[in-house]
């Protein structure tokens, strides 16, 4: 018995420095017990659990008074409730126990403050003294956080709040959970209380807020609009509900309006103000030079396009001016301007909304104001145009990218006037993909054309936004066996928010029933494979509980329920999948097949796992990137 008790002790030292590891980057290890203090990646000190209510009573030491917190925690949502959600494990403090009616308070024993914060879950009702928690001191509540609900309908979400309480170091402390309101909202709902160096209501904190894909701080989003890259800074503009969060791009009788942030580094946005751009749709360009006259003598000049109108910038697009010339072109839609350096001439295509939404009509202009019609382009392509150029990969070629709202595009060559088609139409996106644009302009020695899209379809219950756009990504044009396709893939700089290799592997055999991810879990991800396969063998990715299945026989990859078309060449696939709190982005092949999906997994499953059905694969190699928040920077 002796000489056995070493390696097993060893083997649970390893286990746990392994689990300690893992959730430094919010990830836990299949088979560990539970981690109850974990190392925070930016303190050498560990988290303090005080109460995750996990267990069948409160626990000891724990005082209830009142009937408002029943018999012990609530495993969820109770009788008559709305569906919560946000609460980690099973259990959670929820005093809609009784209904609104009952009241009471749940107040911890005594401990030490080691931390300089605390984080906790809370939702419910928004209620200052009434529905709360607060956290005792000398016998005082020294702080105090209510839910975020007053009104009926607001969703049943818990999300972070933190308080600071470094000045309390080394002082005891108590928490006290409040519900003495008994009309609506009259109920407090409460988790994972923890003392850590680390925040955890950073801006963006909400349950679905998603981390590195774009959002509005509040209300609904759609279309991107007015892509420009100028002086150091990417711009995006997007279409913006000011009156709230939709179910549409615009409230009755107020229309649009056009919001704005910059980046310098596509993944780090920085919010301006709404802009006064009172609009649908629309481009922008950098009138290099001040072709237009809207600048002062040569200087550069932002000038951006809506329906039939134009506005401009000398600020570097803090503030817009309509031109007095305005409408320049009556009645037309989503126009896209861009500059063709060959003719020396601006180019516009637009079309007659909702008249004739096929039907594009192009014009040419040397300042911006004044257009002349060249041609009109009739057939396979709908709504929000793009015209843009490529070269072809590894070929002293290039060829002209026209594509519309929902990504699909044809190939061809443009003069300047007219689109000449030579292949088409394709598709760029099987998803949820809408009104993608490219940034007009790029950094100095930065040929790449940047794309992002509106992720159409999603919808995020009990959060103050409404809608997400895709991570931005670089287009190639690439000679594949099948033909010439545009291929997308995730711009670099996504490694700026690169945790840790959380998965590396190489040259593995997996069987079914067995699991190369068994015990990653966590939120945040970008996964990359290469496996080799052969029908009936369908290798499956699970993504906190979305299935993403790629069936070499049917020759088509899945994401729940849409699936695109993916035809397997020389038995080898290889797939990438960026994973955001309410998103999966698929890319196949070298990015000639992609597939955007909205998902909202549930909260507490945070599994990953890759396995095959049918048969047996060969995994090249497989890598798992664990991501942090692009908020949190």
């Amino acid at each position: 018995m002796g000489r056995q008790r070493g390696p097993v002790r060893g083997r649970r030292r390893i286990r746990r420095h392994l689990a300690v590891l893992f959730a430094t980057a919010g990830l836990t290890v299949f088979g560990c017990a539970p981690v109850r203090k974990a190392i925070s990646a930016e303190s050498a000190r560990e988290d303090i659990l005080i109460a995750d209510f996990e267990g069948k009573t409160y626990g000891e030491g724990w005082t209830v008074e009142g009937e408002a917190f029943g018999p012990g925690p609530a495993r969820g949502t109770l009788p008559h409730q709305a569906k919560v959600f946000g609460f980690h494990g099973k259990g959670l403090v929820n005093t809609f126990f009784k209904r609104d009616a009952s009241t009471g308070t749940l107040t911890s024993p005594p401990f030490t403050i080691e931390r300089k914060y605390i984080n906790f879950l809370i939702g419910g009702g928004g209620f200052a003294g009434t529905t709360c928690m607060n956290l005792l001191a000398g016998g005082k509540a020294v702080r105090t956080a209510t839910g975020p609900n007053t009104v009926g309908g607001s969703g049943e979400a818990l999300a972070w709040k933190t308080w600071d309480v470094a000045e309390f170091a080394g002082r005891k402390a108590a928490v006290q959970i409040v519900d003495k309101r008994s009309g609506g909202w009259g109920h407090i709902n409460v988790d994972q209380i923890v003392q850590s160096d680390i925040k955890k209501d950073v801006p963006y904190g909400e349950q679905y807020r998603p981390q590195f894909h774009f959002t509005a701080p509040k209300n609904w989003i759609n279309d991107p609009n007015g892509l420009i890259y100028y002086d150091g800074e990417y711009h995006l503009m997007y279409q913006y509900n000011r009156a709230g969060r939709g179910p549409h791009w615009a409230t009755k009788g107020l229309g649009a309006w056009w919001g704005h942030a910059v980046s310098t580094d596509l993944v780090h946005w920085k919010h301006l103000p709404v802009t006064s751009i009172h609009a649908s749709s629309g481009s922008g360009v950098v009138d290099r030079g001040n072709t237009s006259g809207l600048g002062e003598g040569e200087e550069d000049v932002l000038v951006v396009f809506y329906g039939g109108w134009l506005s401009y910038s000398r600020d570097r697009g803090r503030t817009w001016t309509p031109y007095k010339g305005n409408p320049i072109l009556p009645k037309h839609a989503d126009p896209y301007v861009f500059r063709h350096e060959p003719t020396k001439r601006w180019i516009l295509v637009s079309f007659i909304w909702p008249d004739k939404p096929h039907e594009f009509l192009f014009y040419k202009s040397t300042n911006l104001r004044d257009w002349t019609r060249t041609s009109v382009y009739a057939g396979k392509l709908r709504e929000c145009p793009s015209l843009f150029e490529l070269p072809v990969e590894g070929e002293d070629a290039r060829k002209w990218i026209f594509h519309s709202g929902n990504g699909e595009y044809v190939i061809g060559t443009f003069d300047g006037e007219r689109v000449r088609e030579e292949a088409g139409k394709f598709r760029l996106d099987w998803g949820d993909f809408y009104a993608s644009q490219c940034w007009s302009g790029r950094p100095p020695g930065d040929g790449r054309t940047i794309q992002i899209a509106w992720m159409i379809n999603g919808w995020f219950p009990g959060m103050p936004f409404n809608q997400q756009l895709t991570f931005p990504c670089e287009l190639t044009l690439r000679r594949l066996p099948e033909g010439l396709r545009v291929c997308r893939q995730p711009v670099r700089e996504i490694a700026r928010l690169y945790e840790r290799v959380v998965v590396k592997r190489d040259d593995a055999v997996l069987k079914p029933g067995e699991d190369l991810l068994e015990g990653v879990e966590g939120e945040l991800f970008d996964i990359e494979l290469e496996a080799d396969l052969k029908a009936p063998t369908r290798l499956v990715l699970t993504l906190r509980g979305e299935r993403v299945v790629y069936d070499p026989a049917a020759g088509k990859l899945h994401c729940g329920p849409k699936s695109a078309p993916f035809k397997l060449r020389g038995g080898r696939f290889r797939l990438r999948a960026l994973l955001d709190r309410a998103s999966i982005e698929l890319f196949a092949g070298q990015g000639q097949v992609a597939l955007t999906r909205n998902v909202l997994p549930r909260p507490e499953n945070r599994k990953l796992a890759l396995g095959t059905e049918g048969g047996t694969a060969r995994v090249r190699w497989l890598r798992v990137r664990a991501l942090r928040s692009a908020w949190r920077d």
